[in-house]
């Protein structure tokens, strides 16, 4: 390139100084130092005068070309000039500062790339390996399988040949026998033959009356011949090879399963609340349902809420106290749990008929039914999914298994060195917090046992570190808008907020809750909790 054409383009538009080091990205133009203060001067429009490496970093104003946006109109969602912010379309809008909310925008961006979505691809990463470990050692034990069945096919095939080897001897050597004796009789009768032509000869050339008289014929013996021997020798017949008697290789199955997607969502490891917590909780409404045995709730609206307890019977009651609707199941027998989605339908789980089901126009639907396995308690995911707690016919095992309709996308039953995340007994809630970790109350286990949406373990709640020595009975779990995880134990009737991270950060303990069982946060984040022996359902504020 020519050196002086590129120190002309570089001039400063005042003196014309070649090799300008300064740039105005409001006027597009080329200035020396010693020529800033001078372009800064003129007041008829806004200016930046930036080195030439930071060229082209101003945001100017998409309304106003000739201004810089130096503000962020958070209800349009567009930079502004300081001549937009004084307009009547964006009266009464808040603002901020242009820099603040776009480092805003890249802190969150990047804490969510360190903290959620970087960890993410590193463990499906870790996956691949085990992937080809699992690929390898599955080929060398059917390798050795396959080895294994030719030798035993072998030795068979040498017993079996051994077996008519032997088998064949026998028969020729009976055979062979009947052949000699047949071959020495025939010997002996031509022996006799021989020697009665002989015989007959001698009596024709004799004189000896007396022989002659004596003669006796001996052709009416000669005359039975021996029995001919009707021989069907044994053959061998062989039987075609059929490749399916060896054995065959089950086809190669690849199929891509659809991942949880990574929504917007907090990162792990902050407990920093967007509002906060009430210093004494309160109950703002009281429900006396028919209920009896109230087991489970789940929040249609902030006003309506569906219950169910120790009858095939589900009710809808308002805040009012009214019953709206009641539906009884399919099968005449109880719910085990219910559950709201997000189009607001009811899903309820039958242990009696394997059943998940759910309430559609008035009208139930059977979407999953199991065979070895029991559905117990239930909850919707924020993907649109079902997260169905299982137990095994012998109540020897749990598992979570997650529904895309009535497909099964995930099942979560032992942690990466093959030991059970569960225990065994029944009585356990399921909860999605807004992180996508799924939370189950473990009753049996005596804690609330967390993995994140690939059914990876987090951590384990057994109560604060100060009450160890007390007893810990979880039942009832729900999680809330801010990751907040609410949690009843049924040993002091008292209700546990942890964070989402398993950090233990109060009690919800004056609202006088008689043995609390199922939970429901509302979009308000309120608190729905069921009683199991009074017959009652409360709703409890504990965010200001």
């Amino acid at each position: 390139m020519d050196q002086r054409w590129a120190q002309d383009v570089l001039r400063c538009h005042l003196c014309e100084t070649p090799s300008s080091s300064m740039y105005c990205d409001i006027c597009h133009i080329y200035l020396c130092k010693a020529c800033v203060g001078e372009h800064l001067s003129d007041e008829s429009q806004d200016h930046k005068v930036v080195s030439l490496k930071k060229r082209g970093s101003t945001t100017k104003c998409p309304k106003h070309s000739s201004n810089i946006s130096v503000l962020y109109c958070q209800q349009c969602d567009i930079p502004i000039c300081t001549t937009c912010a004084s307009s009547e379309e964006h009266h009464g809008h808040k603002f901020i500062e242009l820099m603040e909310n776009k480092r805003e925008v890249i802190q969150k961006d990047l804490q969510e790339l360190e903290k959620l979505i970087y960890p993410q691809y590193q463990e499906i990463a870790s996956e691949i390996p085990i992937h080809f470990a699992d690929l390898n050692k599955n080929s060398q034990e059917l390798t050795t399988a396959i080895n294994q069945h030719q030798d035993d096919l072998y030795s068979e095939i040498d017993t079996m040949t051994k077996t008519l080897k032997s088998y064949l001897a026998k028969m020729d050597s009976k055979h062979l026998a009947v052949l000699h004796k047949q071959e020495d009789e025939i010997k002996h009768t031509i022996s006799e033959i021989t020697q009665s032509i002989a015989d007959l000869k001698k009596l024709l050339d004799t004189n000896d009356a007396s022989l002659v008289a004596a003669y006796k014929s001996r052709n009416a013996k000669f005359r039975r011949l021996p029995p001919k021997l009707k021989v069907s020798l044994p053959r061998f017949i062989p039987r075609g090879f059929n490749k399916e008697l060896f054995g065959s290789l089950t086809a190669l199955s690849l199929i891509k399963e659809e991942r949880c997607s990574i929504i917007n969502s907090p990162v792990a490891g902050s407990s920093i609340l967007d509002k906060p917590l009430i210093d004494a909780p309160r109950i703002i409404a009281k429900v006396k349902t028919e209920v009896k045995f109230l087991g489970s709730v789940a929040c249609l609206s902030e006003n309506d809420i569906w219950t169910c307890g120790e009858d095939n019977i589900m009710r809808l009651y308002n805040l009012q106290g009214e019953l709206v609707q009641s539906i009884h199941s399919k099968s005449g027998k109880n719910p085990w749990d219910i559950a709201v989605t997000r189009t607001g339908d009811l899903v309820y789980t039958d242990d009696k008929d394997r059943s998940v089901n759910i309430l559609k126009k008035k009208k139930i639907k059977t979407l999953i039914r199991t065979r070895d396995w029991i559905p117990r308690n239930v909850c919707s995911a924020s993907s649109g999914d079902f997260l169905v707690v299982m137990t095994s016919d012998d109540e020897k095992q749990t598992k979570v298994v997650r529904y895309s309709d009535a497909t099964e996308k995930q099942s979560i039953q032992f942690d990466d060195k093959g030991r059970p995340l569960y225990s065994p007994d029944c009585i356990k809630y399921i909860s999605e917090n807004r992180n996508l970790d799924i939370c189950l109350s473990d009753y049996g286990g005596h804690a609330v046992v967390v993995v994140n949406q690939a059914g990876k373990f987090r951590f384990t709640y057994t109560g604060p570190p100060s009450t160890k020595k007390q007893s810990f009975d979880p039942l009832g779990i729900a999680t809330d808008s801010q990751g907040l995880i609410l949690i009843a134990n049924i040993n002091t009737s008292c209700i546990h907020v942890v964070d989402q991270d398993g950090q233990f950060l109060r009690y919800i303990k004056n609202c006088a809750l008689q043995n609390p069982r199922g939970f429901s946060v509302d979009t308000s984040d309120n608190l729905f909790v069921v009683e199991y022996y009074s017959y009652q359902l409360k709703k409890i504020k504990y965010y200001i």
